[in-house]
Parts: structure tokens; C-alpha cells; sequence
């Protein structure tokens, strides 16, 4: 299979399954991977012919689906933002409550809700004693989810992490990394598609980070941006990957840290 197959393939399927090609520009390779496989466990010749198969057998897509799904995780990824959230907005959202509620969406294997629980420990959990961290974490993958609750990692995961809080975070095993007890205590992972389900709300912080606003079509991103409005808190806060855009309008959020993809609740 050539780039130029698969690049052609991808432009007639992304649309099908409500994902743009935009998106998959920098990805399709590891996709082209996948389906590469995937023709060999067929015993199709090339793309041509799996676009034959999917016409007629259509319990087909729901596995095409799974192949474009490409997570990309490790820990502080967008080192700035993370930053930016510790100390602006979280400060913010911590002040006057007794329970901070949030959702990181598209999860993968852990490194983003984690990277949030070391971070809590390591600069908020002294300014607010008080206030209970609590995060539901989701992602479409059981096998990715079944690897974040083990909360072990290799050290390319790990290579943003500042050397003083990597030390704190993490305990050696063999040769990995396994993050812990304390900080996996507080994380709830959950199997969900963004696109079919979401956890009940509201929620202080949503991070939707290089999922909804990269791959899904205008009618998916607007669908997913509904359902985070109507799951964020009034004055709670959003952040999205720094690439990506809100789609316009978009009148449940207003910009806090724009320039880190972090948006304000705004109204009821």
C-alpha cells in the first residue's frame, strides 16, 4: 500500500465516519500502519478492495474507526499550559469550594490526568487544604485505560517531567516508572466515546485536548462543544490543545488564557 493509496482512502472514509482529513495530516502514517494490518488479517490486496469490504460488510467501520484513533501522550505535554493552569486558573477554580470536579477527555493512557494529580500535590494541596481534588478520566480504548490504572511507565513518557517532581511522583520498577498509590488514588477511568456518551457533570475543569478540535468534522466538534458546555460549571474552565480552535460561535465560553487553550464558563 502507498501513501498516495492510503492518503486517497482516508479523504473518501474520514468523512464517513465524521472525522476530517485535516486532522490526520501528521498522523496518517501510523494510520496507514494500522490498516496495513488490518488489509493482511483480511487478505485484501489494497485499499481499493477494503473500501469493497466496507460496502459490504458495514460492522466494518466501528474497527476502521478504531484504527484512526491515535493517542499521543506523556506527561506535562505542553509544558506552558500546565504552568499557566497551576498557577492562574486553578487557584481560581479552588477558591471557595470544597470539592474541585474534573474531566480529562480522550485520556489515553493516564499521563494527562496524572500530570494533573502531581501537579495538585506539588502547588495547590498546600494553599487548599481543604479543597478535595476529584477527576473522572475517559477514553475510548480499554487497553489504554487498563495501562493508566497500572500507572506504570517508560522513561519517554516521563521526559518532560521536572527532575524534583519526577522523583516525588514516581518509584523505580525495574526499568520503568510506576506513579504512586497516593496520586492514582484519585482518578476514576471510565470507557466512553466522547461522541456517544459523556460522565454526568458539572465539572469545575474540562480538558479536551488534540481530540474533538482535530479529528471530528464541524458537525462533530459542534456536538462535542454542547456537550462540554453543558457539563462545565458556571465560571469553570476548559482547556483545548494549542493548535486547536473553538468552533465560532462559541457562546458558553469566553477566553481566560487563550494563548495556553484554556476558555471561562460563562453565564448560567
Amino acid at each position: 500500500m502507498t501513501d498516495a493509496e492510503c492518503v486517497a482512502f482516508l479523504r473518501w472514509a474520514l468523512p464517513r465516519l465524521g472525522m476530517r482529513w485535516a486532522g490526520f495530516r501528521r498522523v496518517r502514517r501510523q494510520v496507514c500502519r494500522r490498516m496495513a494490518k488490518r488489509l493482511r488479517e483480511l487478505e485484501l490486496s489494497d485499499p481499493a478492495a477494503y473500501r469493497v469490504h466496507l460496502e459490504a460488510y458495514p460492522e466494518e467501520w466501528p474497527v476502521l474507526d478504531g484504527l484512526c484513533r491515535i493517542p499521543i501522550s506523556r506527561f506535562f505535554r505542553d509544558r506552558g499550559m500546565w504552568q499557566a493552569l497551576a498557577r492562574e486558573a486553578l487557584p481560581v477554580l479552588a477558591a471557595g469550594t470544597r470539592e474541585l470536579r474534573v474531566w480529562s477527555a480522550g485520556c489515553a493512557s493516564g499521563e494527562e490526568p496524572y500530570t494533573l494529580a502531581i501537579l495538585w500535590q506539588a502547588e495547590l494541596a498546600g494553599r487548599f487544604p481543604d479543597v478535595r481534588l476529584r477527576v473522572v478520566a475517559s477514553d475510548a480504548e480499554p487497553h489504554l485505560l487498563e495501562r493508566a490504572r497500572r500507572g506504570l511507565y517508560g522513561w519517554s513518557s516521563l521526559k518532560e517531567v521536572p527532575p524534583a517532581l519526577r522523583d516525588a511522583a514516581f518509584e523505580r520498577e525495574d526499568h520503568a516508572f510506576r506513579l504512586r498509590e497516593a496520586l492514582r488514588s484519585g482518578i476514576d477511568f471510565v470507557c466512553q466515546d466522547i461522541r456517544r456518551a459523556q460522565p454526568d457533570g458539572p465539572f469545575g475543569l474540562i480538558l479536551c485536548r488534540n481530540l474533538a478540535f482535530t479529528y471530528f468534522d464541524e458537525a462533530g466538534q459542534r456536538e462535542v462543544l454542547d456537550a462540554l458546555t453543558a457539563r462545565t460549571a458556571p465560571g469553570g474552565a476548559l482547556v483545548i490543545g494549542a493548535h486547536e480552535r473553538l468552533p465560532v460561535p462559541a457562546p458558553g465560553f469566553e477566553p481566560w488564557l487563550e494563548a495556553r487553550g484554556i476558555y471561562r464558563r460563562s453565564g448560567p
